[in-house]
């Protein structure tokens, strides 16, 4: 009962009206469609467009940046307090300020930078009946001089940030090969379900053909009413098999579905013929393709990229700092009564700046460390133990990588040969299967000869089809562990 309450919503579900797309897919259409519509991919094509922007972000440091900083206007009105020698004091102020400043600052590749600043502010005290203006301009030098011959900040940043864009380049591409895997594992999952399905459906024509004939001979009174019975059973079997076959293929196709992108409301049609080209792998060369392109081993060597650059930022922490920081300035001063034009207090501070006194700064500030009781010492020792980890780590890998491939290439090399075998396996069962049952309809052999036989030419189908998906899946193992497509000899970009 539970079997036909499943085959009837089965076949509600296959004949109900469909308002989708149809499509019709080979394994090439399929891969396609999942490279677009694919939520995996979409989710890391996202993943790349953030390192792209961090990648801009970092070299967009090396670039000049200009700021503007406004105050238009700032009105105060408060008491203030002064504390000096003569006592505490209170003064009323009223001030009415307008300020502005533009910073163009340009970094330096030695972690320095050159900035120009100019600016001017005004204030109107309204106690005073006065209006102040001053315009400066200034020249400054800023330079760590650690970052000559220790640590530059800069350089490492970009460093990073180069590193972290190629390792997510890599990552989208090695899931690029990974859903191509799935999709493959699941078009043919697919396809060896359909096929399936045909298996079933040839084997009830032939368990009813054979019904028909053992039912014949029964009323004929030429076998035993045990073997009627038992070809009865046989046939309700084949039929329940056939049946089930239907609900498989269903949720067979609703996973590709899924995972390609497409609707469930949509329909599928497979385009695949049980064809393959015969490719045989060279274990050296499948050897140094995984070498030179697994993202393991690059992501192995960017670890150890990076712990260099932290032993040389932690070397930098315990060696002598120092900051030349020099600056050149002209500035202009206005005070006026507070009636006075804005325009006028303008030029009067314009003209006090072309004609005042340069204003001029240099200086070093220097940090020695003296004592640290070993503490960078032990800093940097830890990060050079840091990077053995990863040179350990990464040769480990290089060695896991080749036990894989030499395992994978061997295993498909055997699969290559089960399955020229198994092709030759179906020719003769097939045969075989037609001198049986033409035997069983001379009356030669019982039908338990027959039901070996039958059995015997269903099993030889699915070892075929169960080894041409096994040969699929492993090519297409391959050229995900390795990057190269091996039956178009190109390798993957």
């Amino acid at each position: 009962m539970k079997n036909i309450i499943y085959i009837s919503l089965a076949l509600i579900g296959l004949s109900s009206p469909i308002f989708g797309e149809t499509y019709v897919l080979d394994l090439e259409k399929s891969i396609d469609i999942a490279k677009v519509k694919s939520y995996d991919m979409l989710n890391l094509k996202q993943n790349l467009k953030i390192a792209e922007f961090n990648l801009k972000s970092v070299t967009s440091r090396f670039k000049t940046h200009v700021n503007l900083d406004l105050t238009t206007p700032e009105y105060t009105d408060k008491i203030n307090k002064f504390v000096d020698t003569a006592g505490i004091s209170y003064s009323p102020v009223k001030l009415l300020s307008y300020e502005s400043a533009l910073t163009i600052k340009q970094p330096l590749p030695t972690d320095g930078n050159i900035s120009i600043i100019s600016g001017m502010n005004n204030y109107d005290d309204f106690i005073r009946d006065k209006r102040s203006l001053n315009m400066s301009t200034q020249l400054q030098l800023t330079q760590p001089l650690n970052s000559l011959y220790g640590y530059n900040s800069i350089k490492s940043s970009l460093k990073q940030a180069q590193l972290g864009y190629e390792l997510s380049r890599k990552q989208l591409k090695r899931a690029e090969l990974n859903l191509v895997y799935n999709v493959t594992y699941t078009f043919f999952n697919l396809l060896s379900v359909q096929k399936r399905e045909e298996i079933a459906k040839l084997n009830l024509e032939r368990q009813n053909e054979a019904y028909s004939i053992a039912k014949n001979k029964y009323d004929a009174g030429l076998i035993k009413e045990v073997e009627a019975l038992q070809m009865e059973v046989d046939l309700s079997e084949a039929q329940n098999n056939y049946d089930m076959s239907i609900i498989d293929q269903s949720s067979a196709m609703n996973q590709l579905k899924e995972l390609i992108g497409i609707e469930f409301k949509d329909s599928i049609v497979l385009s695949s013929a049980l064809d393959y080209k015969v490719v045989l792998i060279n274990t050296d060369k499948a050897l140094q393709l995984a070498m030179d392109n697994r993202l393991e081993i690059r992501e192995q060597e960017i670890q150890i990229e990076q712990n260099k650059i932290n032993i040389k930022r932690q070397k930098a922490e315990g060696m002598i700092k120092g900051d030349l920081v020099a600056s050149l300035g002209l500035n202009g001063i206005s005070e006026q009564n507070r009636l006075t034009g804005i325009s006028e207090s303008v030029n009067y501070a314009y003209n006090n700046l072309m004609d005042g006194r340069k204003s001029f700064g240099i200086g070093l500030r220097v940090s020695i460390p003296i004592i640290d009781w070993g503490e960078n010492r032990a800093l940097v020792n830890a990060a050079k133990a840091q990077l053995q980890q990863s040179v350990y780590s990464q040769e480990e890998t290089k060695r896991s990588i080749e036990r894989e491939i030499r395992d994978l290439v061997a295993n498909l090399n055997s699969s290559l040969k089960r399955l020229q075998l198994l092709e030759k396996s179906v020719l003769v069962a097939e045969k075989s299967f037609e001198i049986t049952r033409q035997r069983f309809s001379d009356g030669d052999i019982d039908s338990q000869s027959l039901a070996l036989e039958r059995e015997r030419l269903n099993t030889s189908y699915t070892s075929h089809l169960s080894a041409y998906i096994t040969y699929e899946l492993m090519l297409a193992d391959l050229m995900r562990k390795t990057f190269y497509d091996f039956q178009r000899e190109s390798l993957i970009q």
